[in-house]
């Protein structure tokens, strides 16, 4: 196993559609091991391949206190969404010490393929609905930063863009 690099906001990688994964094999499951690794180190309880620069349909999430709850979603499918919405303060590794609050439904209905290839279907709500919807948005290309005003953006854009240079030095 080894740990990836975090793609860092205002990457313009962080907004690529991924692809669907055509197929779970050997090379996927090193991914999920890397990808695994890469999340627990950074002390994140999500992350999507996106954000280590592979842009397929993959996902890593473990929300338990112990971390010991791991969970690997494959080409993940939002079935159902509750109309009750919740708002809720999110972070990202990809922009990281920032927190924000986001609008999001507070139950989900997820389908997706697990480690093996085997289809799972669950229900989430509380942190790991978020959690989900949060690494399914950068699936789609979306960074949890454009729920959030320009004013707010250009901020966080202007940190994120200064904390580089700073890292670079």
């Amino acid at each position: 196993m080894s740990k990836l690099n975090i793609l860092r906001y205002p990457d313009p990688r962080l907004h690529t559609v991924a692809r669907p994964v055509a197929q779970v094999d050997d090379r996927i499951r090193r991914l999920i091991d890397d990808m695994f690794e890469t999340m627990y180190a950074a002390e994140g309880v999500g992350l999507a391949a996106s954000q280590v620069d592979v842009h397929e349909r993959l996902i890593v999430i473990d929300t338990s206190d112990l971390r010991n709850e791991p969970r690997v979603l494959i080409n993940p499918e939002v079935m159902a969404a509750s109309e009750e919405q919740v708002l809720g303060e999110e972070g990202c590794l990809s922009v990281p010490t920032v927190y924000d609050k986001v609008l999001r439904p507070s139950r989900v209905r997820v389908r997706a393929l697990d480690r093996e290839g085997l289809l799972v279907e669950f229900d989430a709500e509380g942190l790991l609905a978020k959690c989900v919807q949060h690494e399914m948005d950068h699936l789609m290309g979306t960074v949890f930063v454009q729920y959030l005003s320009q004013l707010k953006r250009t901020r966080i854009k202007t940190k994120m863009l200064k904390q580089a240079r700073d890292d670079e030095r």
